[in-house]
């Protein structure tokens, strides 16, 4: 099988609609993300204000200019509210690979479906799809429980690179990562599909 092509689309779920990300939606996420303490842990720097979120997401939509970044806004189905945004990235099609990450939820968001319903939507259209082999997920070693998250849904933890980046604020951050291959990915699915199901 050749590689894949990893375009534009939505993807809906119960809870949450993923919905490709646009300029359209700069405020929407900075009403619910500047300020949080959640970007110390992100290569993006804190977010204080729209300009900051502004500059975010161009950045963002640049990287998917250049195919190697397909950025999401999640659509919270019962209020219609924005509640977060995620992509997928390191996209290798070559290689039938690619990163979910970049991920991040506005307080109300957080620790809800729509978290667990957005990376069953993602895996499932990874896999299922796109057809893809490799599924990877990282995190910053100090943020303990995205780790325990990420192990939670049954992500194999592989090792950690070290000294992996220099945050804005001058950190350098270790860097976990996991990975779900193809013939994990029935229990992934099955896992998430419980979580989803309590």
């Amino acid at each position: 099988m050749a590689g894949f092509e990893v375009k534009p689309v939505t993807l809906q779920g119960n809870h949450a609609r993923l919905e490709p990300l646009t300029l359209a939606h700069v405020e929407a996420l900075a009403e619910i993300g500047v300020g949080h303490d959640f970007w110390k842990f992100m290569v993006y720097g804190k977010m204080e204000t729209v300009d900051d979120m502004r500059g975010w997401v161009t950045d963002i939509l640049k990287r998917a200019e250049k195919g190697t970044d397909l950025p999401f806004v999640a659509i919270h189905l019962d209020s219609g509210r924005v509640a977060g945004a995620t992509r997928y990235l390191n996209i290798m099609p070559n290689d039938r690979g690619l990163e979910v990450g970049g991920t991040w939820y506005g307080l109300d968001f957080q620790r809800t479906a729509v978290n667990t319903e957005c990376k069953y939507l993602l895996f499932k259209h990874a896999f299922e799809t796109l057809g893809a082999i490799r599924l990877q997920l990282k995190t910053d070693l100090r943020n303990e429980r995205s780790q325990r998250a990420i192990e939670r849904i049954g992500a194999v933890r592989e090792g950690v690179l070290r000294n992996h980046m220099i945050l804005p604020d001058g950190i350098i951050r270790d860097s976990v990562f996991y990975s779900i291959l193809d013939s994990e990915w029935g229990e992934v699915k099955k896992r998430l599909e419980e979580m989803m199901g309590r």
